[in-house]
């Protein structure tokens, strides 16, 4: 398999698991909700529209930045940095949620927490570092001739 065949393959699974983050984004944290009081109606929870902004942004804008050589480094950083941001704010939330619940065993504690979410940003930004590194393998000669186009 070439390095061509292998961007597209890296690529499509970066941009699938990035729809995936935003729409458990969105599922979890749905920013229009029915309004109970008037049936009908739908309110709007900025708070929750906030947390939809990473994914929305890993899925548009880090999947445009890697489809080039010149970008894909700026991809690479912006990947990253949603990752270290998506893994703190998710851990806080899971410790602030399971700390006001009663003690729980172990098990339970991994099974409510956002471990999973936290492993798939991770290997979001793994797949996206991978991609970053089939693009600086390609040979010097298609390097510079990519730069005068």
């Amino acid at each position: 398999m070439n390095d061509r065949t292998i961007r597209h393959l890296l690529l499509t699974a970066l941009v699938l698991m990035a729809a995936v983050a935003l729409y458990l984004h969105l599922r979890i944290h749905p920013f229009l909700v029915p309004d109970k009081a008037n049936p009908g109606q739908t309110l709007f929870n900025g708070s929750f529209l906030a947390a939809s902004i990473f994914p929305l942004l890993d899925l548009v804008v880090v999947s445009l930045l890697f489809t080039t050589r010149r970008t894909a480094v700026y991809g690479y950083v912006l990947n990253g940095m949603l990752v270290i941001f998506g893994t703190v704010l998710m851990a806080h939330i899971s410790i602030v949620k399971l700390a006001a619940e009663p003690p729980q065993p172990f098990y339970q504690l991994l099974f409510k927490s956002t471990l999973p979410d936290i492993g798939l940003a991770w290997a979001d930004f793994l797949v996206g570092a991978a991609l970053y590194y089939t693009w600086l393998r390609e040979p010097a000669e298609k390097k510079d001739r990519e730069y005068l186009t």
